[in-house]
């Protein structure tokens, strides 16, 4: 059976723990077969970022042509954009039907606190998203109010969604909801949330990326935007779980993408099917 083709624009994580690396990591987990066009090249670890180089618009065009014309790809996610000039040449994509089932990924600051975006080229890309998935500080950077909790998260996305994106899912990582992870979906459905239990680890680097990830390959493999949001929780409460005590660097590690830390035949890849 021929894996379905999904397509990640985003930045390159040298220590692999998020971005381009963590989503075709994502991508093969769950059983899709990856290609990725990269806006930006940046140098970090676990510890945080220590530079980053936005590509040229004209080589980001040149990536996304060449994968468009050869492959069907069957749903698109963005990461980190670089510049509003790059977010304008994807958005140029979109508006004309070369971006099925998006998913934007507004990467506006990495964990470590280093600035990986500008709002104004997230804005400029969310109209055309079907779904979009900021945590709670890209959510007030993209609302201007604070995002500390699980009201001001649905506020945030109910704002956000008025605002062009047809789903809108504010993650709530940050927020400690009485011992819970609540993350808030906002469509055409009304308001729903999604909420697990916490996992309680410091190896949390790349989860939004991970989890946009996700939902880009169950979109693509005709899932429902709500089932595919709640697939994409629990493929990345597994992942936080598998490598809640690894020891991968000294700080933020990342996440076990491939169940390596469950029992044989329980891992997350081994129970994917071709998507």
């Amino acid at each position: 059976m021929t894996p379905r083709t999904v397509l990640t624009i985003a930045g390159s994580d040298s220590g692999g723990g998020a971005g381009i690396q963590a989503d075709l990591k994502t991508f093969a987990a769950l059983g899709a077969y990856g290609t990725s066009v990269l806006t930006a090249v940046t140098a970090q670890n676990t510890r945080g970022v220590d530079g980053v180089l936005p590509l040229p618009p004209q080589t980001v065009t040149e990536q996304l042509d060449s994968v468009l014309t050869d492959f069907t790809v069957r749903a698109v996610k963005t990461g980190v954009l670089g510049t509003p000039a790059v977010a304008d040449a994807i958005a140029d994509a979109a508006r004309s039907g070369r971006l099925p089932h998006l998913v934007v990924d507004p990467v506006l600051v990495a964990t470590s606190g280093h600035t990986l975006g500008v709002t104004a080229a997230v804005e400029r890309l969310l109209p055309y998203a079907q779904v979009a998935t900021p945590n709670c500080a890209e959510a007030a950077a993209l609302t201007g109010g604070p995002v500390t909790t699980v009201e001001e998260m649905v506020a945030a996305a109910e704002a956000l969604a008025a605002g062009g994106p047809a789903h809108v899912v504010v993650t709530g990582g940050d927020v400690d909801a009485d011992g819970e992870s609540v993350d808030v979906l906002v469509g055409a459905g009304g308001t729903t949330l999604l909420r697990g239990p916490r996992v309680d680890t410091v190896n949390n680097h790349g989860t939004g990326c991970s989890f946009s990830a996700a939902v880009a390959v169950r979109l693509a493999a005709g899932d429902p935007v709500a089932v595919a949001v709640a697939t994409a929780k629990e493929y990345v409460a597994r992942a936080l779980t598998g490598g809640r005590d690894w020891k991968l660097g000294a700080g933020a590690g990342p996440l076990d993408h491939f169940g390596w830390a469950c029992a044989p035949g329980q891992g997350t890849a081994g129970a994917s099917r071709p998507a």
